[in-house]
């Protein structure tokens, strides 16, 4: 991996991206619509394509659904939290993995000293408990989470504060995402961006139209960074 030593600095998000949470993501959403009344027949890509498109897209697509879902009963930020608490422990219950080619790249990043940083939108309590199941996530120095900034993606805020605490000035940074919004977030910082998703013509279309690159996976970034 000597492509890496051309970059002083590393951002990453997290879920989807170093560790494979989308499914738990997807399982607890619809968990707690099911419970909530309103069940949803979604699969992992349905649930991608209405969860990763902006801050809390989950809940448009909830709405088209159940048009009278929010006229009544719960807000959004309360489902949220409900959520997040139906999440929490199906973390505790399930197996995690890294994604295929993060190991091999953060351990790359770690013994030749470049600096990294994660910037998700993902809380606090979420990731530590992560990491403790995953302790190779330590390689990773600097964790900027939902608490540490105000807007959430596509704002640029959290990859903006990852910068101003790590970069110095010439540092030529690269920035990896998996959706759209968070490809957005990292373009709108300056950070020279790469899309890692399965292959898909809009999205690659998109990116390349952003003006960013698009990989299968972090195992064929060389490939991808030529």
């Amino acid at each position: 991996m000597d492509w890496v030593q051309e970059y002083q600095l590393f951002l990453f998000d997290f879920d989807g991206l170093l560790v494979d949470t989308e499914p738990l993501h997807c399982a607890s959403y619809l968990e707690m619509s099911r419970r909530r009344g309103c069940p949803l027949n979604w699969d992992l890509e349905r649930f991608c394509m209405e969860a990763h498109g902006k801050s809390m897209g989950f809940f448009d697509g909830l709405e088209r659904e159940y048009p009278d879902v929010f006229k009544s009963g719960p807000s959004k930020e309360e489902l949220y939290a409900e959520k997040k608490r139906i999440y929490i422990e199906m973390l505790q219950s399930n197996r995690l993995e890294l994604m295929e080619g993060a190991l091999p790249l953060l351990t790359a990043l770690e013994e030749r000293g470049i600096k990294t940083a994660v910037v998700t939108n993902s809380p606090r309590d979420q990731i530590e408990i992560i990491k403790r199941v995953l302790p190779d996530l330590q390689k990773i120095p600097v964790w900027i989470t939902r608490e540490d900034y105000t807007e959430a993606k596509p704002s640029p805020e959290g990859y903006q504060k990852a910068i101003q605490m790590l970069a110095k000035p010439g540092d030529r940074i690269i920035g990896f995402e998996d959706t759209l919004k968070g490809l957005k977030a990292l373009l709108a910082a300056g950070v020279e961006a790469v899309l890692v998703c399965s292959a898909d013509g809009e999205r690659d279309k998109e990116a390349l139209k952003l003006g960013a690159r698009h990989c299968d996976k972090l195992s064929v970034l060389s490939t991808a960074l030529r």
